[in-house]
């Protein structure tokens, strides 16, 4: 036996002591290793312990519990244990409590510190719904608009390089930049402006007047509350125009609220892949031409209000958000 399976006799005569100890059960191969939670340095005994220390991960960041930074690494939770309990723990060993706490590695949200969650609150149940409402009412149409500006010498997204030797992307000095203004609705339709200057009241009451011509109903514009927005121009090109169009104001620093954010994400992670652009001229025509493309595309439109923070909008309760 020890000849046709390439081990040693002694090996032969545990197996012989097994089976006559036990029968074809015991020969079975057994799961090697300590089995999950045995000796434990946070055992299971300190379920406390292992509780307080997952929740200051989710509650809090490193800098608020007395150590350096702003998102938990490995290293920092080890430095947290070791801080509370005097107990120190390979990296390795601390991804395994996370893993085990039900934590993944992730990339974070951000949020402005001044947002306030009551202006946000009463947005998702008091706000919108009134919104939503009254357009149904007027027999209108809501769409969600927003401006982002564009550089020459914007690099985003990875590329190939050696291995250890981060790749260097030379940028020319001549920079230039221009600007866009869209809208979009939950049915994927796309409007947008693409401008060489600032963007300014007069700029909007430009996109407001393009806008209105492309509706034969009104239209309940959401925006955030940029000074171009709420100038006395604009309230005067309003105030002229009651039936075409109204304007709508996000809670302040809230731009998650806005799917329109989303498209201008996914304006800057679309042009370096192709940006060939010399001029100011040449990146207002790619500008205008991924704004075009995604006219055509009015599913990847409505995907843009499936974004975690825009689901309310399609969702019917508003108090799921």
């Amino acid at each position: 036996m020890a000849a046709v399976f390439g081990v040693s006799l002694k090996a032969v005569d545990t197996w012989w002591a097994k089976w006559q100890a036990g029968g074809r059960e015991a020969l079975v191969m057994q799961p090697r290793g300590k089995p999950v939670g045995v000796h434990q340095v946070l055992g299971e005994a300190e379920q406390a312990e292992q509780a307080a220390v997952r929740q200051a991960v989710l509650d809090h960041r490193p800098c608020d519990v007395g150590l350096s930074g702003q998102l938990w690494t490995r290293r920092l939770v080890g430095e947290l244990i070791a801080k509370l309990y005097r107990l120190r723990l390979t990296e390795p060993g601390v991804g395994k409590y996370l893993k085990r706490w039900g934590l993944s590695f992730q990339r974070p949200d951000k949020r402005a510190v001044e947002q306030d969650p009551e202006a946000v609150r009463r947005w998702h149940e008091e706000t919108w719904p009134a919104i939503r409402a009254k357009a149904k009412k007027d027999g209108g149409e809501v769409l969600f608009a927003d401006q982002v500006g564009i550089r020459s010498d914007q690099v985003t997204g990875r590329t190939w390089g050696g291995k250890g030797k981060t790749p260097v992307v030379r940028r020319t000095g001549n920079r230039f930049s221009v600007n866009a203004m869209s809208a979009i609705s939950t049915k994927g339709r796309m409007h947008f402006m693409v401008f060489a200057e600032s963007f300014t009241a007069e700029v909007m009451c430009r996109f407001l007047d393009r806008l209105a011509g492309h509706f034969d109903r009104k239209v309940h514009l959401v925006v955030d509350g940029h000074s171009a927005h709420r100038s006395r121009k604009v309230r005067d090109w309003l105030a002229a125009h009651p039936d075409v169009i109204e304007l709508h104001f996000l809670p302040p620093y809230s731009p998650e609220l806005n799917p329109d954010e989303l498209v201008n994400a996914d304006l800057k992670h679309s042009l370096p892949k192709q940006h060939r652009a010399r001029d100011q001229t040449e990146l207002a025509a790619e500008t205008r031409r991924f704004f075009r493309r995604r006219q055509r595309q009015p599913h990847i439109v409505r995907g843009y209000f499936g974004g975690p923070h825009a689901r309310y909008i399609v969702n019917e309760n508003p108090m799921s958000f």
